[in-house]
């Protein structure tokens, strides 16, 4: 899922003297008021909550509070294991692993609409993800999620040509790969093996959505969600807070019993009740660390990353714990890799970019220093990229070494020579687009001065991150910063970030097209973990290493702390938001921070 490739910094859209009022106001007692609230930052704002729209980390955290699909990961378990959710049970798969039966969990509804009959919930059926899954491959709302179902159902790739150029798309007809047997069963059928075929069920693209509220409500769907989840969207203040109050007739999901060996006995504590165990939910929305950090520290936020700035005053070098004026305080240090990478992408369709070759891109990533980032943006927080695919997933492969991911300043000059662009000589002024923050520009200007070195000036762009997510999707960007973070465990979920048919607005946003990565790729796609699929993926990585579509920055490692009052954080979970499973103590809250 993409991300801003910049350590994950927040907005709140207020002064900074009125900010400083307020947190000057609040900071000796850190008391939040309301009971039973649990309040997060979120490093961006959804640009929509129509689970079709799910192709970036900010919208999908947002969503995954108000939409559910068939399974979710189970929320303790690592290496993470998929669990039923609307469906019953896990699925009955045929022998030929082609067939995929689920049944439907009965008596789980949708919250209230006027859309419905009597403006109450209805129940959910199997046709309602028909709907649903349909709505990805609808053609007229070009959801950016459509890679998951590509070429992978039967009849729906037919389905989706069909009904691009009918006068309207056709639901009631739909390709054989989704099929509702009865009202609680329902039927996938692939076109191929599909092993990923459970995760992408996981993520939000595969969400249900009830269809008379979508047609009704039309383009501002996104707007006014109605899903099966936790949580019902109380108000969206854009740009600055979504909040949400507790679905009260949620109550087909449970805390889980179990927990890995080693974990916190804690983290049991509330297992087998009813989720959510808060009755609100406060997103507040940040642009810059540094007043996130504030809030945290006065107590009104219940987690937080530890911003770049804050680092050493946080945690101790010597033994990377905690240094006591935060420990004295109960605060939580949790650390974790992160399974993603932060790159910065190149449109392969632009006109230059795509002319001046493979030899002009290397020289870029040979000019910049990947450790030297690591220590002064990321307080060695990670390690180097060489590939797409981070470590902890199948198919990483810690031996793979990327020529072009080193510092060598002469050899970049000498590639970029090579290139036909001596000095920078004919280079046009690269238009590099970022996110809003401060850490983002500090990047994006090291990156210039960089580029100014090697005779190469860049203009620095700065976007919303929907605007940024927008000029992606339309092909509209020439060079920008963003991470991917992983929807599943497997390294086919990266490396589908490079395989030609995915190009903007899918997840190919860099536009790359190399005829045998895509024919590997689509080779691999369809096997389970071994040493042949590993191969193939090692063949991959070298291709995208000449060819360059990226340069790859860095696998990072999470440092967050947690308030005392906040209980069952876990890091790592790759399931969208994890606020269901999170309680705060009150009692301990009120104590405030101290």
């Amino acid at each position: 899922m993409s991300s801003i490739s910049f350590p994950k910094t927040t907005r709140y859209l207020m002064g900074l003297a009125l900010f400083l009022g307020l947190v000057s106001m609040s900071a000796c007692t850190g008391k939040a008021g309301a009971k039973g609230v649990l309040k997060m930052p979120a490093a961006a704002d959804a640009k929509s909550l129509d689970p079709a729209m799910a192709d970036d980390l900010y919208t999908n955290e947002a969503i995954s509070l108000i939409y559910e699909g068939l399974v979710e990961y189970e929320y303790l378990k690592r290496p993470h294991q998929l669990r039923p959710l609307i469906a019953e049970a896990m699925p009955t798969v045929s022998k030929d692993g082609l067939v995929y039966t689920f049944k439907i969990k009965k008596g789980v509804k949708f919250t209230d609409s006027a859309h419905f009959a009597g403006g109450k919930g209805r129940e959910v059926v199997a046709k309602d993800f028909v709907f649903s899954f349909l709505r990805i491959a609808d053609p007229t709302i070009n959801s950016g999620g459509f890679w998951i179902f590509d070429g992978k159902i039967k009849g729906l790739n037919d389905w989706r040509e069909k009904n691009k150029t009918a006068a309207s798309v056709d639901y009631d007809n739909g390709p054989e790969g989704f099929k509702a047997l009865d009202d609680s069963t329902l039927q996938i059928t692939l076109a191929n093996p599909y092993p990923q075929l459970l995760f992408v069920l996981a993520m939000s693209y595969g969400a249900v959505v009830p269809r008379e509220v979508v047609e009704k409500e039309g383009k501002d769907f996104g707007n006014k969600p109605v899903g099966t989840g936790p949580y019902i969207l109380e108000r969206w203040m854009r740009g600055s807070k979504i909040t949400y109050v507790k679905n009260p007739g949620y109550a087909h999901s449970s805390f889980p019993t179990e927990a890995e060996e080693g974990d916190d006995k804690a983290l049991l504590a509330d297992s087998g009740k009813t989720l959510p165990l808060m009755e609100r939910v406060e997103l507040s929305i940040f642009t810059e660390s540094q007043p996130l950090w504030l809030n945290f520290l006065s107590g009104q936020l219940d987690r937080a990353g530890i911003p770049k700035d804050n680092f050493a005053s946080v945690i101790d070098s010597g033994s990377n714990n905690l240094k006591k004026e935060f420990a004295d305080k109960g605060m939580i240090l949790t650390i974790a890799p992160s399974p993603d990478v932060t790159y910065t992408a190149f449109n392969m369709l632009d006109p230059f970019i795509k002319k001046a070759g493979p030899k002009f891109r290397q020289a870029i990533a040979l000019s910049g220093d990947t450790k030297d980032t690591l220590k002064v943006f990321y307080n060695n927080r990670g390690i180097p990229a060489h590939s797409p695919v981070p470590p902890g997933l199948a198919g990483y492969d810690e031996n793979f070494i990327n020529p072009y991911q080193r510092y060598d300043f002469e050899m970049a000059k000498k590639l970029l020579a090579e290139s036909g662009h001596p000095g920078g000589k004919g280079v046009p002024v690269l238009q590099y687009e970022i996110g809003q923050g401060a850490e983002s520009r500090q990047m994006a200007e090291d990156f210039q001065r960089r580029m100014d070195k090697l005779g190469i000036k860049v203009q620095i762009n700065v976007n919303q991150f929907s605007e940024l997510l927008s000029k992606i999707d339309q092909k509209k960007a020439m060079m920008w910063g963003v991470a991917w973070g992983a929807d599943y465990p497997d390294a086919e979920n990266f490396l589908q970030l490079l395989y030609g048919p995915n190009a903007a607005p899918g997840p190919n946003g860099a536009n790359y097209n190399n005829p045998e990565y895509n024919k590997l790729f689509e080779q691999m796609r369809y096997m389970a973990d071994s040493p042949e699929r590993r191969q193939i993926i090692h063949r991959m990585m070298e291709i995208f290493a000449t060819d360059m579509p990226w340069l790859p920055g860095i696998h990072r490692v999470t440092y967050g702390l947690s308030q005392k009052w906040l209980k069952n954080y876990k890091p790592g979970y790759m399931g969208g938001h994890i606020a269901k499973f999170l309680r705060v103590d009150d009692e301990l809250k009120a104590q405030g921070v101290k």
